[in-house]
């Protein structure tokens, strides 16, 4: 196993919820790898080797990783379904959890205090979740011109930048909850999905 192993458990994970494929590799509180591709198609194909160069760059192994943390929505569904199916079919074929985190989190990951974070939901809306904001606890979908009050920054869209790119941020997350055993990760959809089919058919997800 590698060296650097020792430094605490290894955390691979993955998010394709936007128009990118995105993965990182953290060790214990140390990130040895991260890469974000802007890509709008093609994640499906992408994912998996980027996973692998991702491990193959510091050279760790599959057999070597504790967990999985990816990326769950709301977002793209096509590509939400992309990612959860391959951490749901690594997981299982590696005999290690897999850490389902929503995107509201990972955009939270490294900020203290109130806030709102937002993902884009096009059409001029966005999908939208308070943290310290108990009115808007529970995540919704609002017109972008028209959000509720709330303390604190605005995180995501139409806001500041996170503080961690979206890999890192899911990668952290799943370092701390990965032992208390989460239940599969499903995809978060706060809508449903557009009328016209993707081109691509979404993999399927067994319950």
């Amino acid at each position: 196993m590698p060296e650097h192993s020792a430094s605490g458990p290894l955390i691979l994970a993955f998010d394709t919820s936007a128009a990118h494929c995105a993965a990182a590799l953290l060790s214990g509180r140390r990130v040895l790898a991260s890469r974000v591709e802007p890509m709008t198609k093609g994640q499906a194909e992408r994912l998996l080797v980027l996973c692998a160069e991702v491990l193959e760059e510091t050279g760790v192994s599959y057999d070597d990783l504790s967990a999985l943390g990816v990326g769950i929505g709301p977002g793209n569904f096509t590509g939400i379904r992309i990612a959860v199916s391959a951490a749901r079919g690594l997981a299982l074929g590696l005999g290690i959890p897999a850490v389902g985190v929503d995107a509201f989190d990972a955009l939270r990951e490294g900020h203290v205090g109130p806030c709102a974070c937002a993902v884009d939901a096009r059409r001029d809306q966005v999908f939208l979740q308070g943290f310290d904001n108990p009115a808007i606890a529970a995540p919704a979908l609002y017109d972008a011109a028209d959000l509720p009050a709330f303390d604190g920054p605005l995180i995501g869209a139409g806001g500041q930048s996170p503080a961690l790119p979206v890999a890192e941020a899911i990668a952290r997350i799943a370092a701390r909850r990965f032992a208390a055993k989460p239940p599969r990760p499903a995809p978060l959809y706060l809508r449903p999905a557009d009328a016209a089919p993707a081109r691509d058919a979404a993999p399927q997800l067994l319950p």
